[in-house]
Formats: structure tokens, sequence, C-alpha cells
């Protein structure tokens, strides 16, 4: 047990009378014990305050986490159908422009020989005293034999021949004097023409 002695002797009041010293403050155990279990009581406090604010804040924070992620989710869903629709597209347009490139490639194998009868035609058109009797096409060659009237005639056809810019190369294979022709002059030829590989040229414009 302790004691505590606050007698403050010598000390008198103002009327010269002394008064009597208060009885000293005894601290029992249980006093101690008592104390003690507030300032136990009052960290367990303090202690448990911290913990509920930290799981509230934690469980906050889960929280907005999960929702991020759930709406993560749903754009990367919506995104990946985006994604199937577009690449389902571009196949549809590969798709069409195959049939496309088939219709294109079909006109133009149907207008290949029409184009190069115009070309021949206009040719020999414009070639004095020159006819043509027969023409063959193998694919990269065509060979012409006809009948002129004389071999300037024949010059002048494999020039313009050549001027179509259909052929890249214009050759005589043969060219002889009709025996058969009593009153005038002709010659037989035959003509070959290698084809450039490019696009037939068009008809020149008289």
């Amino acid at each position: 047990m302790i004691r505590i002695n606050l007698y403050q002797g010598g000390q008198k009041s103002k009327r010269g009378r002394g008064r009597p010293a208060p009885p000293p403050i005894t601290i029992t155990p249980s006093m101690e014990r008592l104390a003690m279990f507030l300032a136990i009581t009052v960290a367990i406090l303090i202690v448990g305050g911290g913990c509920v604010y930290m799981y509230t804040k934690v469980q906050r924070e889960t929280a907005d986490i999960q929702a991020k992620m759930q709406k993560a989710d749903l754009d990367y869903n919506r995104l990946s159908q985006v994604k199937v629709r577009y690449q389902e597209r571009e196949k549809q347009k590969e798709i069409y422009k195959k049939r496309v490139d088939v219709i294109d490639q079909l006109r133009a194998n149907q207008s290949g020989p029409v184009n190069l009868l115009a070309t021949l035609g206009d040719a020999v058109n414009h070639s004095d005293e020159v006819w043509l009797k027969s023409m063959s096409d193998d694919g990269t060659q065509i060979t012409l034999r006809g009948v002129a009237l004389s071999v300037h005639s024949v010059a002048d056809l494999m020039r313009n021949l050549q001027d179509t810019g259909y052929f890249k190369t214009v050759e005589i294979k043969s060219s002889y004097q009709q025996e058969s022709a009593k009153d005038m002059q002709a010659f037989d030829f035959e003509i070959s023409c290698q084809k450039a590989g490019n696009q037939p040229a068009q008809p020149k414009k008289s």
C-alpha cells in the first residue's frame, strides 16, 4: 500500500489559524488493477479501431477492383464479338473480290479475240493492196497468210502491225510471187507476229 502525504507544515490561514492537513491519498491494489484495466481497454479499442478501419478500407478497395474487373470482362466480350464480326466481313469481302476478279478475267478473255480481230482489221485497212486469207493463233504467236500486189504492200502491212503495240515482233516467214497470176503481179506471203504479253491494243482510228 502506497501513502502520499500532502500535508504542508507551517502554513497558516490568513486569519492566523492553521487548518488541519487533508488525509493522505492511498492507492490500493484494486485501484492499480482498475487503472491497468482501463489502459489495456483503451489500447484494445485503439488497435481494434485501426483494424476495423483497415479492414473496411481493404474491403472497399477489393469491391472497387472487382467492379473494374467485371467491367473489363464486359468490354473484352464486347470487343471479341466485334472482332468476330469484323473477321466474318473480311472473309465475305475476300470472297466477293475473288468473284469480281473471276468475272473481270472472263470478260477480258472474251474481249481479247474481239480486240485482236479489230487490231488486225485496222492494220490491213491501213495497208494498200493487201488481203488476208487465213490467220492462226497458238496463244503467244499469230501467223497471217495473205496476198499482196507488191512487196512494198507487205512491208507496209508489217509496219502497221508493229505500230499497233499488240505485237513484240513482226517477221516475214515467206513471200513469193504467184505463178498463176498473168495479168497482174501478186505475192503470197506469210507473216509471224509474236504477242507482246501486255493488254491488247485498241484499234487505230482512221
